[in-house]
Formats: structure tokens, C-alpha cells, sequence
């Protein structure tokens, strides 16, 4: 029994380290109906999925508020806002930093989407892109984009944060020819 228990006690450290919180959702798929939500925004508003019902919806979760990668991902997305309006598509980001954390970063960089907070990484997770390190949760850099049906449509689990809104912008037009 102790040495069960010595062993249970030498795991507990390298699951944390390890993220073992990452692993609780099951991998999305193309086609799949995106998982549902309702979070707050920067001006404390709840939004839902249900809000981008007949648009396209680029979907993106970012690690951290005005942090490098964080702000290129978000003003490049702010530079290609009008373009992929065009294209018929919202962008909405999410993280796990606060509604008043939103507010300074959309505000600062002049940002005119939606950045939801997800204090508790409760979607992150449904997602699949929630990190935890020890203590600390994050989202992962990951991105989808969902039908105006409210399925997924694309899945970018590995993002170039200069190259992401420019790669989107192709995917779109791509994926509306398709249709």
C-alpha cells in the first residue's frame, strides 16, 4: 500500500507539469457541430454561438492579453477585418483573461471584434485548446473556423500568430466557392 501510494505521490508532480488538464476534451472533427458557448465579453455582454448563426465565424483562442504573439494574431486580424467581413465572416477571440483585461487590449489596439472571457477555461476545454501548467491555465493558439450551420469547417491546432489572418482570408474564400 505505500509503495502505491509513493508511486501515486512521484506521478502527481509530471501530470501537472504535463498539462494532464489538456486531455479532458475529445478531439473536434470536420463537420462536427461546434460546441456551444456562452461567455462574456469586453463590454460584459454574454454572447452565445447562436449569435453567429448564418455567418461564417473564425473562431480563435490566444494564450494572453498583450502579450507578442497575442497582439500580432489580433491586429493582424484587425488589419483584415473589412476583408473578411467581405467574406461574410465575424471573428471572435477567446482566452482565459478577464472581461476588464479585454476591454484594455481591444481598446489599445483598437481591436472591433469580440474577445470573450473565459475565466474558468470551460470552453477552451470543450475545444480542446486548454493548457494547464501547475497552476496556471491558458488557451492554446488554436483556431476554428465554423459554417454559417454552426459546423466546423476548418481546424488550425498549430498557428503562425503573422501569417494566421492571411491564411484564414484563403481558407474563407476556398471554403465559399466550395459551397
Amino acid at each position: 500500500m505505500k509503495s502505491r501510494l509513493r508511486r501515486a505521490l512521484c506521478l502527481l508532480p509530471a501530470s501537472l507539469v504535463l498539462g494532464a488538464g489538456a486531455a479532458r476534451a475529445a478531439a473536434l472533427e470536420l463537420g462536427q457541430n461546434a460546441p456551444d458557448f456562452e461567455l462574456p465579453d469586453q463590454q460584459c455582454k454574454t454572447r452565445k454561438l447562436a449569435d453567429w448563426r448564418g455567418k461564417w465565424l473564425v473562431l480563435y483562442f490566444y494564450p494572453k492579453n498583450d502579450t507578442p504573439g497575442c497582439t500580432t494574431e489580433a491586429c493582424n486580424f484587425r488589419d483584415d477585418w473589412l476583408l473578411l467581413q467581405e467574406l461574410g465572416a465575424e471573428v471572435v477571440g477567446i482566452s482565459v483573461d478577464s472581461s476588464a483585461s479585454h476591454a484594455a487590449f481591444a481598446q489599445k489596439y483598437k481591436l472591433p471584434f469580440p474577445l470573450l472571457a473565459d475565466a474558468q477555461g470551460e470552453v477552451a476545454t470543450r475545444y480542446g485548446a486548454l493548457s494547464d501548467w501547475l497552476v496556471y491555465k491558458f488557451a492554446k493558439r488554436q483556431t476554428f473556423v465554423i459554417d454559417p450551420q454552426g459546423r466546423i469547417a476548418r481546424i488550425y491546432r498549430s498557428v503562425d500568430s503573422d501569417k494566421h489572418s492571411a491564411e484564414i482570408v484563403a481558407d474563407l474564400r476556398q471554403l465559399r466557392q466550395a459551397r
